[in-house]
């Protein structure tokens, strides 16, 4: 008889499958189309001392990225993404950007945190350069996750949510993941060694349980470099830049590109001062790639 579960931890063509009870087992998929990712609620049926997937319940959202060649899955059914990123190394503007596009096109919150707020200088530097999204209403928090700075306030926003930690490699993923869930490194290398992942701990997904009354988790992914887009219409990027988007009715054309057109509400608020220059040469960027013309 099939059984609900929820998938907390997946590497390649096996995942983990945990139960109302608490109690996780090892599944296959069932069906080379049909690929569940952490988050999902899924209709398994037990085999033995294991179990097979035999269908993904509806999800109310999919965070992924997209390139030329393939698609890769972060997780499903989020409340919110932590999108961590660090005073030092100097994070990529554009990869962040194209993160916070994605979580708006599925309709997810983003949380941008800083982290490395005790390095004094890069910090300042850092912080002026998120000033674009502070103007446009982004929810910021710094932190310092060595020496406890902001991480209380953070513990308020993530309570009884489930919440994504995404991030380039370097910013601290895994410190976080370690302070709010002190067990979360012998159960990484349980649950690895139970997948046969071994020391590649870092390339798979995981789910961490906030409270004993598992109201709240935490969701690790591995570290990105790229983050395609590849899957989004060049012509719905401005409605996922808040900054843009405000401005969409103010156009004379509906099909309005922005990049061209005479009677432009975005190219006026550009050239007004409301709309940071290096934003939308984010968007010309990507809407070009998206367009087919890079």
């Amino acid at each position: 008889m099939n059984q609900t579960g929820l998938v907390v931890a997946s590497h390649g063509r096996h995942c983990w499958v945990e139960n109302d009870l608490g109690e996780r087992r090892i599944c296959h998929h069932r069906g080379k189309n049909s690929t569940a990712v952490v988050g999902d609620r899924v209709q398994w049926l037990p085999s033995q001392d294991e179990g097979t997937i035999e269908s993904i319940i509806p999800r109310r959202n999919l965070l992924y990225r997209q390139d030329e060649l393939r698609t890769k899955s972060f997780a499903a059914n989020l409340d919110q993404v932590l999108l961590l990123v660090a005073a030092e190394p100097e994070f990529s503007q554009d990869q962040m950007a194209r993160a916070l596009i994605a979580c708006h096109a599925q309709g997810i919150e983003p949380i941008v945190m800083l982290n490395k707020c005790d390095l004094l200088e890069a910090f300042a530097l850092a912080w002026d350069r998120l000033q674009p999204y502070r103007d446009m209403g982004q929810n910021i928090l710094a932190v310092s996750l060595r020496s406890g700075v902001g991480v209380e306030e953070l513990k308020v926003l993530l309570k009884g949510k489930t919440t994504l930690v995404l991030g380039p490699s370097g910013a601290g993923k895994s410190s976080l993941v370690n302070l709010l869930v002190p067990s979360a490194r012998a159960a990484t290398g349980e649950i690895s060694k139970a997948l046969q992942s071994g020391r590649h701990t870092t390339t798979s997904t995981h789910w961490y349980w906030l409270d004993d009354e598992r109201l709240g988790a935490l969701i690790d992914s591995p570290g990105f470099q790229e983050f395609g887009l590849h899957h989004l219409d060049p012509r719905d990027l401005a409605g996922f830049m808040p900054d843009l988007r405000a401005h969409l009715g103010e156009c004379k054309f509906y099909n309005c590109t922005h990049l061209h057109e005479p009677g432009c509400g975005v190219r006026g608020a550009l050239e007004q001062g409301q709309i940071e220059p290096s934003r939308y040469q984010i968007y010309q960027r990507l809407f070009d790639q998206l367009n087919g013309k890079l």
